[in-house]
């Protein structure tokens, strides 16, 4: 046989196969997805299943076989089939050459998170990744789902294309996994915006208006098409899961998941600012996840241009895709006309203040913190603070610093959009990843300027970001607002009467004598204290006092003396020039359309 030959019979018979996969829930009250895969006209001795460790959009490897239980495989007569476990999360089955295999495995399913599954007696929720197992070597190769839903009134919500009732089609695995559905009585409001068809699917009950938040929907995406130049999906689902008091959000090509706060989506005139703030983070997390679907989603990474579901898929450019994307999430509800200028302002001199007290942005440059992602942003501790930056909160200022920057040399005929619809043409519209390097000639490029001082000042070295420089030409100054408190560096919060440290700023006056996080502060200078008296109690101090602390450190009363700081910035703000010249309102107007 020659080897055209045998290509051709490979070919032949991967057509010929099929992969259906089945997913009923016949009691949700017990949280069990259960699965079945039938695998038709296989040609081979032995099949090999993988179930992914790691979901796309969320850089952490979770896992997922832990959650799998009574694996069952058989042959086309219903006969069991041997197999074993290759590892943790792979199985090889012993086919003995039949065309037909069936394999069954159970998923425990209780954690509603965007990127877990979620199965009770209202709804049912799952993620691919997490509850489907692939064929290695098959990935690209068609598979058909079908739902068994438990209940007659339970819909199936899923951006996958329906091939009949409860039956859909995807074209291979990584469409699987990049279309979480969303089972269940629940709410789904039809809406359209730029021509085609969108949905909101909202599961649990919340003090949400459908009308306003469809308005305001329409207005985020109209705002982003418009810097890309249209939509590049034929439909899109909006999937929220309303819960006591979650926060998240999972890009998928056409569609997101959302979790957040049920009694936080109130809108309409009179509101108290802290009710508006919450819905507007929430419409900032609606921005954010619909600008994946260009940002990440369509142009990635070249390391994330072909997914290796078995470990972790590294690479130095998450500031970019993440980055990026606060940055706008932010932006575009101001530029929709959601929110105004000053709305804006506070925004983003709340995510300056949480950057700028953050003690990990003079330890972990921006690229590291993207590189280390797996290891460090999703598995927080109480020293996570003083030893890492995240690339969401730094490369938002980073973008913001290059946004200003190109704005200002190009009278804002060109700017951050500029290199976004670049990235686009160039990579995202074909989905052909990008290296480090392409997208460093393609921020170059737009800026009119060679930018290697600059990424290696704040990309890849620990230099403070010069904000105060590039918002001067914008008529906009940072002011720093000084706590008239001494410095003591720790944090604290009240958990069953006990006043517990929760943070400890490194080489603080608290750190300097040993005091950790997990401590009980129990006394300043023999008086008791608690979270609400603390700030106030340190105040009859002066910096430099010597001040008796008394704490509780694994369960030992300790006493010690510290030495109080000079008080510390615990606000800063973006405030606008009172006169600001022609050129600096000409630039602010530009950025800000106002």
């Amino acid at each position: 046989m020659t080897h055209a030959t045998a290509l051709f019979n490979a070919a032949s018979l991967d057509q010929r196969m099929s992969l259906h996969y089945q997913v009923a829930m016949p009691l949700p009250q017990n949280h069990y997805f259960h699965v079945t895969l039938k695998v038709e006209a296989w040609q081979a001795t032995n099949l090999e299943l993988i179930m992914p460790v790691w979901t796309p959009g969320s850089y952490l490897v979770r896992e997922y076989a832990r959650h799998v239980q009574e694996f069952t495989a058989t042959d086309g007569a219903g006969q069991p089939l041997p197999w074993h476990k290759l590892s943790k999360n792979q199985w090889r089955i012993d086919c003995s050459d039949t065309p037909t295999i069936t394999v069954h495995y159970r998923v425990f399913a209780n954690e509603l998170t965007v990127r877990t599954n979620h199965l009770d007696l209202t709804h049912g929720y799952f993620n691919g990744a997490a509850l489907f197992c692939y064929l290695p070597g098959y990935e690209q190769h068609p598979l058909t789902v079908e739902i068994i839903p438990p209940f007659p009134d339970w819909q199936i919500t899923t951006a996958l294309p329906a091939k009949g009732e409860g039956l859909f089609w995807a074209a291979d695995f990584d469409t699987l996994v990049d279309s979480p559905f969303e089972i269940g009585p629940n709410q789904i409001y039809d809406f359209e915006a730029e021509g085609k068809p969108h949905q909101w699917v909202i599961w649990g009950d919340g003090n949400f208006d459908i009308t306003q938040l469809i308005q305001d929907t329409q207005k985020i995406i109209t705002t982003e098409a418009a810097i890309f130049g249209g939509l590049p999906y034929d439909q899109y689902q909006f999937i929220l899961h309303l819960t006591a008091n979650n926060f998240g959000g999972l890009e998928h090509k056409n569609c997101c998941s959302l979790i957040y706060s049920r009694f936080a989506l109130r809108v309409g005139a009179g509101l108290a600012e802290q009710y508006r703030e919450k819905y507007y983070r929430f419409l900032q997390l609606v921005a954010h996840e619909f600008f994946h679907l260009w940002n990440v989603k369509r142009i990635r990474p070249i390391e994330l241009e072909t997914f290796d579901y078995t470990q972790e898929n590294y690479t130095p450019s998450l500031w970019f895709c993440e980055g990026i994307t606060s940055y706008y999430d932010l932006l575009i509800p101001h530029w929709a006309g959601i929110y105004g200028v000053d709305t804006y302002l506070e925004s983003l001199s709340r995510d300056i203040t949480r950057y700028l007290l953050t003690p990990g942005r003079k330890v972990q440059p921006l690229s590291e913190s993207s590189f280390d992602a797996w290891i460090k942003l999703y598995r927080r501790d109480a020293h996570s603070d003083n030893s890492q930056m995240s690339y969401y909160l730094k490369g938002q200022l980073v973008a913001l610093l290059l946004d200003l920057k190109i704005r200002q040399c190009h009278d804002n005929g060109r700017s951050l959009n500029t290199v976004m619809v670049q990235m686009w043409e160039q990579f995202g519209r074909e989905e052909r990843g990008y290296s480090a390097a392409q997208l460093v000639a393609v921020l170059e490029a737009v800026a009119g300027c060679e930018l290697s001082d600059f990424l290696t000042r704040y990309l890849q070295g620990l230099d403070e970001l010069p904000l105060q420089e590039y918002l001067q030409p914008f008529g906009l100054k940072l002011e720093a607002i000084a706590s008239k408190t001494p410095d003591l560096g720790l944090r604290t919060k009240e958990e069953n009467g006990r006043t517990v440290i929760t943070f400890v700023v490194a080489d603080s006056p608290a750190a300097q004598v040993g005091i950790d996080p997990g401590d009980e502060l129990v006394a300043i200078a023999g008086w008791r204290v608690n979270t609400e008296q603390l700030e106030s109690r340190l105040q009859d101090f002066q910096p430099g006092d010597e001040v008796a602390i008394a704490f509780f450190h694994d369960e030992q009363l300790r006493h010690t003396t510290v030495t109080l700081g000079k008080p510390q910035p615990n606000q800063y703000k973006l405030i606008r020039l009172k006169s600001p010249t022609p050129e600096q309102k000409a630039l602010l107007a530009g950025w800000l359309r106002c």
